[in-house]
């Protein structure tokens, strides 16, 4: 469905989402940071689960610089621009690899 001629497409409420969005996800892998390094230091400190805490801390801090530059992107432009595919491969990489540590401290 395209729009009548002589009007812009109004994007609406599109970028609010989509910040939102990340914000959510962004605290959803801080909530999984935290239970990891406490799941780590939970029977006492061991090379091992701290290595692992400290790998999700920092999985967590890059795709908080990741969901901050894609907000900051969505705020710039005057509509919503397309997500880049090496963007895109970081965030998914930073969310499967905080799971697996996640799961790993678990196990």
């Amino acid at each position: 469905m395209s729009a009548p001629a002589g009007r812009e497409r109004d994007p609406g409420l599109q970028p609010e989402r989509t910040r939102l969005a990340w914000r959510r996800t962004t605290l959803s892998s801080a909530a999984v940071a935290v239970l990891a390094v406490k799941t780590a230091l939970h029977e006492g400190p061991s090379a091992s689960g701290i290595a692992v805490g400290a790998l999700c801390c920092l999985l967590w801090a890059v795709f908080l610089l990741l969901a901050h530059l894609r907000i900051r992107a969505l705020a710039a432009a005057p509509g919503p621009s397309a997500l880049g595919p090496r963007h895109a491969a970081a965030a998914v990489l930073c969310t499967v690899a905080l799971a697996l540590c996640g799961a790993a401290l678990v196990l």
